[in-house]
């Protein structure tokens, strides 16, 4: 009997085998087989690969002894593949732990993650209930509902006792965060209310905690997984609900290597599953605020923040009437009104949404410009280490340069990063006890801890932070916020930039005031009269969206369209203008189908490659797919030459 087999490498079909083990084969069924000179592990498939070519037919080695993959994981990996462009046996890889399954037993490693259901102590108040209701009302099968909440509303809470309903009836669930850094504080909430651990799944969990998450997700012993998106490919035995937190993060699309957007793929995988997926957010996306308005999603808001706390006032300081000093980012009138918070013995953050020192360095006497060697970059200054950074490619570099005259530069260090906001604070408030939190200083997630729980228990003045802050974090004295620098540019290539900016800031100014009835939002600014500003002023986002989602549909652009982003790159800059040129004429010509391009990406050069793009843009209801995939398959690029595939990109870069 013929036996398809697929492998988690490189390829669109699976294998032929036959069997002669004692045991029956089904589909799902993970096997050892030869591939080559070596053995794998891949996955019994239902469809066979036709072919005219006679080949000598090897034998399956064994049968592994772990539980099949379903029907509906099976759908789902073949759909990822297809609709990502991306080959078959990749598709299956992120399914797997390092090209493998875990055999091994962990019985007494999985009660650890035993739910203990310790929740009677919280209570909703009138409004969570009715969004509960409201949400065991639209059922147990498959469907979208969006839990819209003001920041600081209890939206978790709500989900949490949705969680309870479904695991009483003996399911499992996904729960999907944008950000690592926000599974420690999120764990300790999951803790307080389920009466013990969640299982979490990133790219910082050790290899024997995913061996043990793996093994346990597929016979079913561990019941929660709180992940990032990898955590979405989990083979789930009986997956009962899948809730996205903070759905509009864009953290969720990845770029690097296989990509794709985990919101998207989240929601497609309920589907096949035939399970319901909650959508949680303060601010939908637009993608998400078009299915709500036509009503393809449910929707259920809570308007007001939990125990009634007000959200913050927001005040503008328009920085052209105010007078800073030379090397100096923050304004007499910020300072005044900051004090008067610290004299409450509140929390002040600063936030500026770059990491370093500052964005770059010049030589004032040669005009020399610090440039990473192998992009199309500055370089950062980080002055914690004394070094200049690449923030894409990790190159690090010295200050020290030999100007013109063969004395030293004569630097200039040019514009604010959080470090540099840090030193000039230390300088104003120097008995306030001050942090910097940026992804820079939280990979490690012991810092992270100490950090964070320092800020809960008030052992920290002033903070002074990227974006980081702005996700999910719950602090009870914070009630003064200043925006340093709010640059609403879009740099010219990001068409979301608007959407992301309102989204960051009204998430940004929901860390203000969550127990306290006076709190603000100082927003400094060159540009007080900037539309985006204004938005964000009136706490009123569906104004934002209508607007944007009008704007969208007259530019034909998503959610209205759809776009496929094709980059080309190679060590050679005429080599793959040439290549995707060549690429383009060889694209299925279709009706109502726009190939934009090729064109140098923004950044033209990446770790050492140049990058052009090919931007298709068609419309929803054509899936292009399937014709594009044919002409992939027809089209040789190159030696030298990568091709790359970004299926409803979010970054142009």
């Amino acid at each position: 009997m013929k036996i398809p087999v697929l492998f988690p490498k490189i390829f669109d079909y699976p294998f032929t085998y036959k069997s002669e083990i004692s045991e029956s084969l089904s589909s799902g069924d993970f096997v050892k087989a030869p591939f080559g000179n070596i053995e794998l592990t891949g996955v019994v498939w239902p469809k066979e690969q036709k072919t005219e070519k006679d080949f000598k037919i090897k034998k399956i080695t064994k049968k592994m002894n772990v539980k099949n993959l379903n029907t509906s994981m099976i759908k789902f990996i073949s759909w990822f593949s297809k609709y990502n462009l991306v080959p078959l046996g990749m598709s299956l890889k992120m399914c797997l732990l390092n090209k493998d399954v875990v055999e091994k037993k962990f019985d007494s490693e999985f009660k650890k993650f035993k739910i203990k259901h310790q929740s009677n102590k919280f209570s909703l108040n009138n409004e969570q209930k009715k969004s509960l209701a409201f949400i065991r009302n639209v059922g147990d099968k498959y469907n979208v509902t969006v839990i819209e909440g003001v920041t600081g509303s209890g939206k978790t809470l709500v989900y949490f006792k949705r969680i309870r309903d479904i695991l009483e009836k003996g399911l499992q669930v996904l729960i999907l965060l944008p950000e690592i850094a926000l599974t420690n504080q999120f764990s300790r909430k999951f803790k307080e209310f389920f009466g013990t651990e969640p299982a979490i799944w990133h790219s910082a969990t050790t290899k024997k905690n995913k061996s043990i998450i793996w093994k346990g997700i597929t016979e079913g012993k561990i019941k929660i997984v709180v992940g990032a998106r990898s955590s979405l490919f989990l083979p789930f035995k009986n997956l009962g609900i899948i809730i996205v937190d903070e759905e509009h993060d864009a953290s969720y699309k990845q770029d690097e290597g296989i990509s794709y957007n985990a919101r998207d793929m989240a929601i497609t995988r309920a589907l096949l599953e035939n399970i319901p997926i909650n959508l949680v957010t303060s601010i939908p996306s637009i993608e998400t605020y078009n299915n709500i308005v036509n009503k393809k999603y449910f929707i259920t808001k809570l308007n007001k923040r939990y125990k009634e706390a007000p959200l913050p006032n927001i005040e503008i300081i328009n920085l052209n009437s105010e007078s800073l000093k030379k090397d100096s980012w923050i304004a007499n009138k910020t300072i005044n009104k900051v004090d008067q918070f610290l004299k409450n013995g509140d929390q002040v953050l600063f936030f500026l949404n770059r990491r370093g020192y500052a964005p770059f360095v010049i030589c004032k006497i040669c005009g020399y410009k610090f440039q990473c060697p192998n992009c199309s970059v500055n370089l950062n200054f980080h002055q914690k280490l004394n070094k200049l950074l690449c923030h894409h490619c990790g190159h690090k570099s010295n200050l020290s340069r030999k100007c013109k005259d063969s004395n030293k530069c004569n630097l200039q260090f040019c514009g604010p990063g959080v470090e540099r906001i840090f030193s000039e604070l230390k300088k104003i408030y120097p008995n306030k006890i001050i942090e910097v939190f940026s992804s820079d200083t939280l990979e490690e997630d012991k810092y992270t801890n100490s950090l964070l729980k320092k800020v809960e228990k008030k052992k920290i003045d002033i903070l002074v932070g990227t974006q980081l802050l702005s996700k999910g974090f719950h602090f009870p004295k914070l009630n003064c916020i200043v925006v340093v620098d709010c640059d609403f540019s879009s740099h010219g290539y990001d068409l979301r930039s608007a959407e992301k900016n309102i989204q960051l800031y009204h998430q940004l100014s929901g860390r203000a005031g969550r127990e306290s009835d006076v709190s603000t939002i100082f927003f400094q600014t060159y540009t007080p009269d900037d539309e985006i500003l204004l938005n964000i002023s009136k706490n009123d986002p569906n104004i934002f969206l209508k607007k944007e989602l009008a704007l969208r549909k007259e530019k034909k652009l998503p959610p209205f369209y759809r776009l496929i982003s094709l980059i080309i790159s190679g060590k050679n800059e005429q080599a793959i203008m040439k290549s995707a040129i060549n690429l383009k004429s060889r694209l299925p010509k279709l009706s109502g189908v726009n190939v934009l391009g090729p064109v140098l990406a923004p950044i033209a050069k990446l770790r050492k490659k140049y990058r052009c793009r090919i931007l298709i843009r068609y419309p929803k209801n054509l899936f292009i797919q399937k014709y594009l995939s044919k002409s992939f398959d027809k089209i040789k690029i190159g030696p030298g030459i990568k091709l790359e595939v970004d299926v409803d990109p979010i970054n142009f870069s």
